[in-house]
């Protein structure tokens, strides 16, 4: 398996508390990290996984079976670059 890391933002209307991190890990987010800036609140995860599809997959799944919504998913530029390799990065 492999880390696939990424960023996951919450829907708008959720509410950083200790419940809402209590809630996050009791449904299986304990590889992502709570934070909020501007109202805003993101999970910023280290998921390990057979895909990123997969990876993804269940990121949003445990962050659903906490009854938060998620508006959007977020990659840093690096870790997308590290995606390419093999038969796409060998073609000209």
């Amino acid at each position: 398996m492999k880390t696939y890391e990424f960023v996951v933002t919450l829907a708008k209307g959720t509410e950083h508390s200790d419940a809402l991190v209590e809630a996050l890990y009791q449904a299986g987010c304990d590889d992502g990290s709570v934070w909020s800036c501007a109202g805003v609140v993101q999970i910023g995860f280290s998921r390990q996984a057979d895909s990123l599809e997969a990876a993804i997959r269940s990121a949003i799944t445990d962050v659903q079976k906490a009854g938060c919504g998620v508006a959007r998913l977020e990659m840093e530029p690096e870790a997308l670059a590290a995606l390419h390799v093999g038969p796409l990065a060998q073609r000209t």
